[in-house]
């Protein structure tokens, strides 16, 4: 017993101490990350401490990197799709012990909120903000480096071998899921799939289209196949994106700048006035007009899905008095912990593609190289092997 005991302290201790490894630091709008030695500190109540196996860039941390620039606070470690595996948990945790797989998510699910517990909204009063910006109260940050705090990106941070999350925005999986791929699950893959299923809720036989053949577009693809979409428009001015988009089930490509005309016209006459879906997937306003103004009057639903915060959106009342419904969705209508778990399972049951998003694999210290690689629209989804398995 002495010597379990003995084992058990050396063990709990270990757990307790700060953590020093590597993460892609941004010290400052629009500049190359720079991968540098942190410190990660313990997780304190209600909090994890993960070891992140494997991450990948989304267009969601470019976004924020590159053109949301009004008053953000630097430096921060950016990253919110990941996976990896519980190193240790803090006081008042009890899902998660050492060893669990998990994947740490941007939308958090208390399961005790007016929101968890409504069946209407995937929304958590708890979630953290995506970026922290001046006078705002952010989360509890355990990651500094060279002395200064480094703020959480969504509350995650997984550009780094470590991060601690509250366990309110981590989802445990199955053991049997391979990291390096289902890392993708914690953002574009739900969030386009689930816009289809959950919130535009397709139904058999109809017509789609969606904008923007990105991940979150092509998940989008996917699940309007998965409802038993007749047909299924990809809508994007890149042509060579087409033959991706057919394995996931689009059954037509419509490039806009191959037309003089609106492509809201364009799609009006191939449908026979309209399509019954359309799903944004870009996060530009011109184009949410749009995808909204290609939907057929009476009952076409339009989803937003696509992230931008930098203009107004705009189009003339008429366009909804005719019928059509126009909403939004933040990672795809899914409830985070629950949604996640389930689409690992489906995944493992063949029912959802992942694999075939992934075009290329790296390094953290290659994260620049991926950046640029999804700048130049080179890549759906780059997996960054960041802590050994």
């Amino acid at each position: 017993n002495s010597i379990l005991t003995a084992t058990y302290s050396i063990t709990h201790s270990a757990q307790f101490q700060v953590i020093k490894c590597k993460a892609a630091v941004a010290w400052a709008p629009r500049k190359p990350l720079v991968i540098e030695e942190i410190e990660v500190a313990p997780p304190q109540a209600n909090e994890v401490r993960i070891k992140i196996v494997a991450t990948s860039v989304c267009r969601s941390d470019l976004y924020c990197l590159l053109e949301n620039l009004a008053d953000i606070c630097y430096p921060v470690v950016f990253g919110h799709e990941a996976a990896g595996i519980v190193e240790s948990v803090g006081p008042g945790v009890t899902e998660f012990q050492p060893g669990d797989k998990v994947i740490p998510i941007f939308l958090s699910q208390c399961r005790e909120c007016r929101f968890c517990k409504s069946p209407k909204t995937n929304h958590c009063e708890n979630t953290s903000a995506l970026l922290i910006r001046e006078g705002m109260p952010g989360p509890p940050s355990r990651l500094s480096c060279k002395g200064k705090k480094l703020m959480l990106f969504g509350g995650t941070s997984t550009f780094s071998e470590y991060t601690v999350v509250n366990q309110i925005a981590v989802a445990k999986i199955d053991p049997a899921a391979p990291l390096d791929k289902v890392c993708l699950l914690g953002c574009g893959i739900c969030t386009g799939y689930g816009a289809a299923v959950n919130v535009a809720n397709v139904e058999p036989d109809s017509t789609c289209a969606v904008f923007g053949l990105g991940a979150v577009g092509l998940a989008a693809v996917m699940g309007c196949k998965a409802a038993g979409a007749k047909r299924i428009f990809a809508v994007d001015i890149n042509p060579d994106k087409f033959e991706k988009a057919k394995v996931f089930g689009a059954t037509d490509f419509v490039n806009p700048n191959d037309h003089s005309k609106p492509i809201s016209q364009v799609l009006a006459e191939m449908t026979g006035g309209g399509v019954d879906y359309s799903l944004e997937c870009v996060g530009n306003v011109e184009i949410m007009r749009s995808a909204l103004e290609s939907c057929v009057v009476g009952w076409g639903v339009s989803v937003i899905v696509g992230w931008t915060e930098l203009k107004d959106l705009a189009t003339r009342p008429v366009q909804l008095m005719v019928g059509r419904t126009w909403k939004g969705c933040l990672f795809g209508g899914f409830k985070s912990k629950d949604g996640v778990t389930q689409m690992v399972k489906a995944y493992l049951d063949k029912k959802v593609m992942v694999d075939e998003f992934i075009t290329h694999n790296m390094t953290l210290d290659q994260i620049n190289d991926a950046i640029e690689l999804m700048k130049g629209g080179k890549c759906i989804r780059t997996v960054l092997s960041v802590s050994p398995k």
